[in-house]
């Protein structure tokens, strides 16, 4: 499930050598191929990864159809997780507590963080995926959505291959191309694939320590600082300036304080953190510390992000956030009739696809600051109506 964000795709589609996409499938697949070979694969060895290559419309569906994602937090937290799956967790932290442990001493990464990617990603490895990965990482790379994110991983499954660590007609994974119980991509793969249980081989799909062990790997590669909080819940005060609110706006948490912000329970850490309302002023509120940015390098989606960083929370004994009384949201297709507003108006919303987005967030934000409402990028229907 991880994904660039619209502006990384955007600037990456300027280079010439990155935008190769489209026209006639099998004419693309053999530019693969001639590629593969230029970048120092046997000629043998590609054509055996090739052989027998589909073009997937199921993937090209499930890219197109991820309307889960409309849902606000309230709803698909509580849609996600389930006592079920606080008590599996639970389980497997027992179950693995050695693996956890050595995770944490070696990269920093509490268990809480990577349980809740187990349990979101495959449902504790039960639900891996059906898709053939090949033809799915193929068929992504020759559609022109993000293929500076396929294309690339396509040689990083030849690699695979030619390591005997993948089956081109049998490895099957997520939609996206992803592999194994915490669905990393081949790439993920080649850089963080650790030997968890140490039997000489990497195997994501039928391994638990090996696949945690490297999902831990690739969170401290990305930069996740070993011993720090990522998400905090927060009680906030019936005024202040809502405008400051929002991700990638840090403030010293001595700052939240004198606005009024203080933590739900235990104690703050002496971190810069950015005030998160993902349904306004009057719903759930959180802290974010740095490490919550690294989940945007795991998916860019930003309900599924706070989702994960609070289950994590959860996962460790953590409470159950209070929901508040925030104000009601928008439709699906009012969300979209707002972004086609905002988006006449000259703010870079991205795709009109209903989802609130970071740039729909911060149009929203500006707009509400503009007209005198509380700037605290939550979409309502008195706002919609203003616009």
């Amino acid at each position: 499930m991880r994904f660039l964000s619209a502006f990384v795709a955007a600037a990456l589609l300027t280079t010439p050598a990155l935008a190769q996409c489209g026209g006639g499938f099998n004419s693309f697949v053999k530019g693969l191929k001639s590629e593969a070979v230029q970048q120092g694969f046997d000629k043998s060895t590609v054509n055996a990864f090739f052989k027998g290559v589909q073009q997937d419309n199921a993937v090209l569906k499930a890219d197109r159809a991820q309307g889960v994602f409309q849902k606000p937090f309230i709803d698909f937290s509580r849609h996600l997780i389930s006592q079920n799956r606080i008590d599996r967790g639970q389980a497997m932290s027992r179950k693995y507590d050695a693996v956890f442990d050595r995770i944490e001493a070696e990269y920093g990464i509490s268990r809480g963080v990577l349980l809740a990617f187990w349990a979101f990603e495959t449902d504790y490895g039960a639900f891996q995926g059906d898709f053939n990965t090949r033809n799915a990482l193929v068929t992504l790379a020759h559609d022109c959505r993000r293929p500076e994110l396929f294309r690339p991983q396509v040689f990083a499954a030849i690699e695979l291959y030619q390591q005997g660590n993948f089956d081109p007609a049998r490895t099957t994974g997520a939609w996206a191309g992803e592999i194994g119980m915490v669905q990393m991509l081949p790439r993920d793969i080649l850089e963080n694939g650790v030997d968890g249980d140490g039997d000489g081989t990497v195997s994501l799909k039928t391994s638990a320590p090996d696949a945690l062990m490297s999902g831990g790997k690739m969170l401290s590669h990305l930069g996740w600082q070993p011993g720090q909080p990522w998400l905090q819940e927060v009680t906030l005060p019936a005024q202040m300036d809502w405008s400051l609110s929002g991700p990638g706006k840090p403030r010293s948490v001595s700052d939240w304080q004198a606005m009024g912000v203080q933590v739900r329970s235990g104690s703050l850490a002496n971190l810069p953190a950015s005030l998160i309302l993902p349904q306004g002023h009057k719903g759930p509120a959180f802290l974010a510390y740095p490490n919550f940015d690294v989940y945007f390098e795991w998916n860019q989606s930003f309900v599924y992000v706070l989702t994960a960083a609070y289950f994590g929370t959860r996962l460790e004994g953590g409470q159950i956030y209070d929901a508040g009384n925030p104000a009601p949201g928008l439709s699906g297709a009012q969300m979209k009739q707002l972004q086609s507003k905002l988006q006449a108006r000259g703010y870079d919303v991205g795709k009109i696809d209903g989802i609130l987005g970071a740039g729909t967030r911060a149009a929203v934000q500006a707009e509400q600051a503009r007209l005198g409402l509380p700037a605290d990028a939550w979409p309502t229907a008195d706002l919609l109506g203003r616009l």
